[in-house]
């Protein structure tokens, strides 16, 4: 090769060189570049889906109380009226088949139905088997016996728990004495059963925070918690223990909570009205959830409609969308 020649050859080569090195970044600016609107879009997508809700959702079946009692819902189709809506938990409550404790071929189908539907059963409300803090000796030992049965169905449909009330009448210490022992006793038959006692503030006594609490501590059993409602905070009625008269005296439900969630193992989201925005107008639920997520809890949270301003379907899904809309804010 003569010089001439290999002087061009040597430009030519060092142009194609040259050309490799810059393709990239050539290719790259003549690219289309996302806007900052775009990436800024692409990203909250992307963490909304990561995001998921702390907690799970199920369905207490007081929400249908009303069809339920009219005979227009059936307890057995309880669970498939659940997966209706999407979720996948159930709350039984023993008044809907309270002849059916024992009876292993009722409770086979129920199961079943549960299994068809992909459905959990998570626990069963226990109420009308006698008080649990009962000052009398006697009748406190009848209402725990009355449990047991309830106790074996909740394991043979593979629920957690029941929920019981610490009921009772006479002074605060003496009351809660008689809680305690009727706690222990039971929660000791539960724990051979794997089952959890959990007491809810359902009214009188048991809804004032401090006090089920210190019932809760006493009994000290790693089976035996509590249930937070978060609208049952009424201690002190006109007419007593009738549920339907006016309430006299309430105890702070977000205090209430606080003190009740570290014994928690289960959680009942009540709600009766909404405003316009789909907010509970009793419980702020962007104020209580961040209380039940800052105590660690991650179990279910059972959705209870006790309203009438809505059917009770319409309340079960407005309650759903809160629990969503404020769960993503706290999660």
């Amino acid at each position: 090769m003569n010089p001439s020649n290999r002087r061009d050859f040597i430009r030519s080569l060092g142009l194609i060189t040259a050309g490799y090195g810059l393709s990239s970044s050539v290719l790259s600016s003549c690219s289309p570049k996302p806007s900052a609107k775009e990436t800024s879009d692409s990203t909250a997508v992307a963490s909304e889906v990561k995001k998921e809700l702390f907690f799970k959702i199920s369905l207490a079946e007081w929400s249908f109380h009303r069809a339920l009692q009219a005979k227009q819902l059936d307890n057995l189709d309880f669970p498939a009226k659940a997966k209706s809506f999407g979720i996948t938990g159930v709350e039984y409550v023993n008044q809907f088949f309270k002849d059916k404790a024992k009876d292993t071929a009722y409770l086979t189908e129920l199961k079943k139905r549960c299994d068809d539907n992909g459905v959990t059963s998570v626990l069963i409300m226990i109420d009308n088997e006698g008080a649990m803090a009962d000052l009398d000796a006697k009748k406190r030992k009848e209402a725990i016996e009355k449990h047991y049965k309830w106790v074996d169905a909740a394991k043979f449909l593979g629920c957690h728990s029941i929920r019981v009330n610490c009921f009772g009448e006479g002074s605060r210490e003496d009351v809660a004495k008689a809680g305690v022992d009727g706690l222990s006793k039971l929660s000791e038959y539960a724990q051979t059963a794997g089952v959890n006692v959990i007491v809810e503030n359902h009214g009188g006594m048991s809804s004032d925070g401090k006090w089920l609490s210190g019932v809760i501590t006493s009994v000290g059993m790693p089976n035996c918690g509590t249930l937070p409602d978060f609208g049952n905070f009424c201690v002190k009625r006109e007419k007593g223990d009738m549920w339907d008269s006016k309430c006299m005296e309430y105890y702070d439900r977000y205090l209430g909570v606080t003190e009740l969630i570290p014994f928690a193992k289960g959680v009942s989201a009540k709600t009766y009205d909404f405003d316009d925005q789909g907010n509970c107008i009793e419980t702020d639920y962007m104020k209580m959830l961040p209380i039940v997520k800052q105590a660690g809890y991650t179990n279910y949270i059972g959705i209870e409609y006790e309203g009438v301003k809505l059917s009770e379907e319409d309340g079960v899904r407005a309650t759903l969308a809160l629990l969503n809309k404020a769960g993503m804010a706290a999660s």
